[in-house]
């Protein structure tokens, strides 16, 4: 075997991206502090051409050399909005229709392997600060939650390694459609 060379890829360019098909999926950010994992969740929001990235709180924006450090540019091809109030995006999201769930551990919330997208909606996924979570405020706004199943001696994941799990289960779901 040999490794493929980046121009053999054939990715698309950030214009082509950004006019490229997307999947109804839009990842928030509920005061997540670290710049890295913002970057980290830009670059997986690409991968999986999600919809966009709301960055919410305290959470970091772009330009920023330590978002670009670990998006390497994904932070200019996936489109974003910032949010003061993380309850802001959320009231927004679901007035546009949209079903917003937290992945967070909660009374009834549904592991992310029975979780099914509905075909022809539209979704949107609640992660939250490194140390908190998802603000309770937030969760009771959402639709429901998701949970990520763990088996060790630790009850949470890295937000970038979680938003990682979680867009690549939905995106197996979720079909482009023209956004």
């Amino acid at each position: 075997m040999r490794k493929l060379r980046t121009i053999e890829m054939r990715r698309l360019s950030v214009e082509a991206f950004k006019e490229a098909p997307k999947r109804p999926l839009i990842v928030v950010l509920d005061n997540v502090r670290s710049l890295h994992n913002v970057g980290s969740v830009f670059r997986s929001c690409d991968a999986f051409c999600i919809e966009a990235v709301y960055l919410c709180g305290i959470t970091a924006t772009p330009p920023s050399a330590e978002i670009h450090k670990t998006a390497l540019g994904a932070e200019d091809s996936v489109a974003w909005l910032h949010f003061e109030h993380t309850e802001d995006a959320v009231q927004q999201l679901r007035e546009s229709g949209a079903l917003v769930y937290a992945v967070e551990q909660t009374e009834g919330s549904t592991m992310l392997q029975n979780f099914c997208t509905e075909s022809g909606k539209r979704y949107a996924v609640v992660l939250g600060n490194e140390v908190k979570g998802v603000q309770q405020s937030v969760v009771d706004l959402c639709d429901g939650c998701i949970e990520i199943p763990q088996f060790g001696t630790k009850h949470s994941l890295n937000v970038s390694v979680a938003a990682g799990i979680v867009i690549w289960e939905l995106a197996k779901q979720l079909k482009r459609s023209i956004t």
